[in-house]
């Protein structure tokens, strides 16, 4: 079985080639991506029309946009995220502190333990992120 089996993902991130990227990975280790959205609106409707187990957060999106009203509607929905920034942890907003930080670059392991990690599951490879 694999790490993220059945695992539904919800993938926040405008560059459009990160986001393929990603989508690859994610169903390399049997996640299935549940959307991509680019944008504070569309992650806000894809969340609105769809439950995802966990979402993965950018933290900067397109037009000077940040994810922080995603991150407070997810956390007020009870969906884990997983924050992936270039950011450290200090620089972040304190809303931002409710997910799992992943910091950029980062390998393809430590996206799948960041992931199970937000979503409680247990990783033999888990390691500390914030």
């Amino acid at each position: 079985m694999s790490a993220l089996q059945d695992l539904r993902v919800l993938v926040v991130e405008n560059d459009e080639m990160s986001a393929s990227l990603l989508q690859m990975q994610l169903e390399q280790f049997g996640a299935e991506v549940a959307g991509v959205a680019a944008s504070v609106a569309d992650a806000l409707r894809l969340l609105a029309a769809q439950r995802p187990d966990v979402v993965l957060l950018d933290y900067r999106l397109a037009r000077n946009e940040t994810s922080e009203p995603v991150a407070a509607a997810l956390v007020e929905a009870g969906v884990p995220f997983v924050l992936a920034t270039g950011m450290s942890a200090a620089q972040l907003p304190a809303a931002m502190g409710a997910g799992v930080l992943l910091v950029k670059p980062y390998l393809s392991i430590d996206l799948c333990t960041a992931l199970q990690r937000a979503v409680g599951r247990s990783s033999q490879a888990a390691s500390s992120y914030t």
